[in-house]
């Protein structure tokens, strides 16, 4: 039989041998085990889909993927059971918790705040690290804040949790010198960066509209925030920035292709949108755009749309050709706009997440490379 204490110490150690766990969060992680935040029922991220694991069936395989290094999701469709089957609340990878605590950068005495709850081990971590009274959760869900409130009861240091929007941060607590979000956004909430202390540091994942995403660690000073990418991640979009899409019909009245204008391209468009990299450059420099997807296997469509519901564009991908045909239409050269990004990225010599960073001020996103001057606009200009 397999010892929650063995499996523990198993994960923390292959955390801090991968420098994601730092040493000053070992004990945290040791104290505040990972199985006390996830419920008899789950589902695994184990990379060929999702594995549904039930505690009173498989005790010992659901242990064992308590505590391994996967994503786990511990509620689907926002709990309305749509049948959609997105994943809408989960505990997230232990590498990533581990890494985004480590940029988070903690001192004896910081008080925190936390976007996000979910089932609350991030939560449950940070209170252990620094003491309850200096850590504020909040999360939209009542459902999931309930369950939250269930689990912090098996701790010591139980964190101060507060149902409501994120996006608004929590004013009664603030200042605060951290934050951190546990969702993805597309747009930083302002009342969240006017809520953090001067030269206090906000992390969180971005994600821009049109793909890929990677952690932020943003210092704040005077209502702005700046800084690099930390790395890649994946996470739930904050439910208040999930997009909706208008129907292809407000773009396209009428049969396609419409009045769109012929062209080729080399670059295929499945080498953007299946490079996690590359659509996450695409996004920070053209955010207004966004991508589906129909076909499939030989031949996949790839159409493009801006926010805007003035342009639109297509490309076709056949096995085995050298160029691809597109079709463009309206004011905006939607495909040429997301090659030249492309090109100009390829051209630089295909930079990694950690070379780009973002700066918000006044609700304005500006992404860069290298440094805050070199904007991606002026840098493809």
């Amino acid at each position: 039989m397999t010892s929650v204490a063995g499996v523990r110490v198993w994960l923390v150690d292959r955390l801090e041998a991968s420098g994601a766990l730092t040493p000053d969060w070992r004990q945290a992680f040791l104290d505040v085990g990972r199985h006390l935040f996830l419920p008899d029922v789950f589902w695994a991220s184990t990379g060929d889909g999702y594995e549904r694991c039930d505690r009173a069936e498989s005790p010992e395989r659901w242990l064992e993927l308590a505590y391994s290094d996967v994503a786990i999701v511990t509620q689907w469709d926002d709990g309305a059971d749509s049948g959609q089957r997105e994943p809408t609340s989960s505990v997230s990878m232990p590498t990533m918790v581990a890494s985004m605590l480590r940029d988070l950068d903690v001192h004896e005495g910081h008080r925190i705040w936390e976007g996000g709850t979910g089932p609350g081990w991030n939560a449950g971590l940070l209170a252990r690290r620094l003491g309850a009274h200096n850590v504020v959760t909040v999360e939209l869900d009542p459902a999931v804040a309930a369950q939250a409130a269930a689990n912090f009861r098996a701790l010591d240091a139980v964190p101060t949790a507060v149902v409501g929007d994120a996006a608004d941060g929590h004013l009664p607590g603030a200042p605060y010198d951290r934050g951190i979000l546990t969702c993805s956004v597309r747009e930083v909430p302002p009342a969240v960066i006017g809520q953090i202390r001067r030269q206090g540091a906000l992390v969180l994942p971005f994600a821009p509209l049109f793909g890929g995403g990677a952690v932020a660690r943003l210092t704040v000073a005077d209502g702005t925030a700046t800084g690099p990418f930390t790395g890649s991640s994946a996470f739930m979009r904050m439910r208040q920035q999930r997009y909706q899409a208008p129907p292809v019909d407000d773009y396209l009245p009428g049969d396609w292709p419409g009045d769109s204008e012929h062209e080729y391209t080399t670059l295929s468009p499945l080498d953007v949108v299946d490079d996690w990299l590359a659509s996450f450059v695409v996004g920070l420099a053209v955010p207004d755009v966004y991508y589906r997807r129909s076909g499939g296997g030989d031949m996949t469509t790839l159409w493009l749309f801006d926010t805007g519901v003035t342009s639109w564009a297509t490309v076709d991908f056949a096995d085995g050709a050298s160029r691809f045909e597109v079709r463009q239409s309206g004011p905006r050269r939607l495909w040429s706009e997301v090659e030249e990004v492309v090109r100009w990225w390829m051209k630089q010599g295909r930079p990694g997440f950690e070379r780009f960073g973002l700066t918000v001020s006044g609700g304005e996103h500006r992404a860069w490379l290298d440094d805050p001057v070199n904007l991606l606009t002026s840098a493809r200009g």
